[in-house]
Formats: structure tokens, C-alpha cells, sequence
């Protein structure tokens, strides 16, 4: 029994000693503190340490060295891990430099810094910020938008609540400084800040339908057919999550916090919020997973509910109009509870 449990332990050590050394050594690859040749030096020297360690966990060969190295490598990867801050206070690309945040009075709620760009391309816009006071009362609609890029399987997913014609959409997103682009790798590795994008739609979708073009983009806005109440609540938790990373910045994640898994975690207020589904992970199969839950139109099939939920000629027909709002909502099916 004691050599069974022994060699159990060994066992159990060397699958987590495995682990641990696969996990640091992406890291190291993708982010690691150095050049693009030290990252794969330092890599590679991690990889060697813990490979080691799970030899000398399973055939007992080189214990008096290698496991104290391996321990030395993972307390260093743990410092230089957790020194990484998320931070409000970076050179932030123009698009996402402002962070919203909401002042709640009973059923009033002010939005500040809600973004509305006039765009001449994606990259050439004159940036423009306002406030609106809305009030909760008048909250009477609620679309899930999706825009694909590329295949089925992947889109991005962002929310848009309906004050009447006055439509406010929040879409969340990894935070980008100045000269970076989106890396999903580097997204597994606090490399960005979660940031949540407030703005009218005449900015968040209309960029994605008339002015993204490589690789364009198709925009799908769902209304919802879920209680009123329900809508309220996840507006209103959107607005205590943007007052919170005001305060306390949180890391992006490419897996666990991204703009689907986010969605579904504010969504949790509600006592029958959906329950997680790998169409959550790949997030272009989401507006199916919602529609077959019964929370969007379903007199129609799913699939010519999708066609006429596509609103990209509609935004560029609407453009800079002041009812684009209005406008890409002609002959979608109708909001419901």
C-alpha cells in the first residue's frame, strides 16, 4: 500500500510538474520577458527544467538536481507572472482611450463618455464623446449582435439596449495600446485589459458595416424575445461592471473573459440565464444556442431568422443618418417578451 501510494504521488506529481512546464513554456514563447530570440531561449531552458523534473518523478533519476531546479524555474516564472498589473494608465489607442462609467439615480442612469466617431475609413475618424441620461423605465428592447469575419466559428458578440428609437450598445473588448495589434495567443497572457466599448450605433456597428474591409465584416443584430425585467437587470450590471474597472482594471482573456464568456457571466443575474455550452467557446455558433433556448424569433427557422438579421446594406444605405438605428431595424423581427 505504501509503494502504491507512492508511486501514485509520483504519478500525480509528474502529470502536474507536466503541466506547469507546458503552460510556462507557451508563456515564455508568446510573452516572455525578452526579444524574440531570448523568448524562445527562455523557453526552451523552462521546457528542459521541467521535462527533467517529470523524468526524475517517474524513474527516480536525478532527484538531487533536477527537481530544485525545476522549483527555482517556477518560483522565477511566478514572480515574473504575477508582476504583471493590469493598468487604466497606459498610451491607449484612440479607440478605446476613454473608459465609460455610469451614475446611477433610482431609474435614472447617466452614461458618460459613450463614444460616436465619425469615421471616414476604419482608421481615419474624428473622435467624439458624449453623455445621455436614460431613463430605466423606457428600457424596452434588447438585440444580441454578432459580426463574422471568418467562418462560422468564430464572431464577435456584443449587446445593444433600446431605449425606444435610442439604441446603446456595449461591446467588450481587449484593450489596446498604441502600435499593438490583437494577438489571440497573447491574449491567454495578460497582454491586454479588458475594456468595455460604449457607444451609439452609428459608431459600433456602422464602422463594422461600411468602413471594415479587410477583412470585411457581416453584422447580425437578433432582437431579443426575453421579460423586461431581465433586460433591466443586465443593463444595469453592465453599469456596475463599468464603474468597477474603472476603479479595479482587469486582464482580457482569450478563453475565459472575452466578449461571449463576458456576455454570459453578466447575463448570470437572471435566475434562468443560459447555461455554459461549447457554442459559448465558439462564439459564432452563440445566436443559434440562444435562438434554440427560445430567446430569440422562433416562427421562423434559424437559418432565415439569420438571413434577415443581417443589416450590413441597411447600414451602409443609413450611413451618417440620424435615425441609423432605426433604419437597420426595417424588416427585422420584432422584439418580444
Amino acid at each position: 500500500m505504501q509503494r502504491f501510494l507512492i508511486g501514485t504521488a509520483r504519478w500525480l506529481g509528474a502529470l502536474a510538474a507536466l503541466g506547469m512546464t507546458g503552460w510556462g513554456a507557451l508563456a515564455l514563447a508568446v510573452v516572455g520577458p525578452a526579444g524574440d530570440t531570448g523568448r524562445l531561449v527562455l523557453a526552451a531552458l523552462y521546457g528542459v527544467a521541467g521535462l527533467a523534473a517529470v523524468v526524475t518523478l517517474l524513474f527516480r533519476r536525478g532527484l538531487r538536481f533536477a527537481l530544485p531546479v525545476f522549483a527555482v524555474a517556477l518560483l522565477a516564472i511566478g514572480l515574473w507572472w504575477n508582476g504583471m498589473k493590469p493598468s487604466n494608465e497606459r498610451d491607449w489607442q484612440p479607440e478605446v482611450a476613454r473608459l465609460a462609467y455610469a451614475t446611477i439615480d433610482g431609474d435614472r442612469v447617466t452614461v458618460h463618455n459613450i463614444r460616436s466617431f465619425d469615421y471616414r475609413t476604419e482608421t481615419d475618424f474624428t473622435p467624439a464623446y458624449y453623455d445621455r441620461t436614460y431613463d430605466l423605465r423606457k428600457l424596452d428592447s434588447g438585440d444580441l449582435i454578432a459580426v463574422y469575419w471568418m467562418g462560422p466559428a468564430i464572431a464577435h458578440l456584443f449587446l445593444s439596449f433600446g431605449f425606444g428609437d435610442d439604441h446603446l450598445a456595449i461591446s467588450i473588448e481587449a484593450r489596446k495600446e498604441k502600435g499593438e495589434g490583437y494577438s489571440s495567443a497573447k491574449g491567454f497572457f495578460r497582454q491586454y485589459e479588458l475594456y468595455y466599448v460604449v457607444a451609439d450605433e452609428r459608431d459600433v456597428v456602422r464602422v463594422r458595416t461600411n468602413y471594415r474591409k479587410d477583412p470585411p465584416e457581416e453584422v447580425y443584430v437578433y432582437p431579443l424575445r426575453v421579460p423586461s425585467e431581465n433586460i433591466r437587470r443586465v443593463f444595469l450590471e453592465y453599469m456596475r461592471k463599468l464603474n468597477g474597472l474603472r476603479e479595479r482594471p482587469e486582464f482580457y482573456n482569450t478563453l475565459t473573459t472575452n466578449c461571449t464568456t463576458a456576455i454570459l457571466m453578466n447575463t448570470r443575474v437572471n435566475p434562468d440565464s443560459l447555461p455554459f455550452s461549447w457554442k459559448v467557446l465558439l462564439s459564432g455558433y452563440t445566436p443559434a444556442y440562444v435562438y434554440d433556448s427560445g430567446r430569440l424569433d422562433r416562427s421562423l427557422p434559424f437559418e432565415e431568422l439569420k438571413r434577415r438579421s443581417l443589416v450590413n446594406a441597411a447600414g451602409q444605405a443609413a450611413d451618417q443618418a440620424p435615425d441609423f438605428s432605426r433604419r437597420i431595424r426595417a424588416g427585422l423581427p420584432a422584439a418580444g417578451r
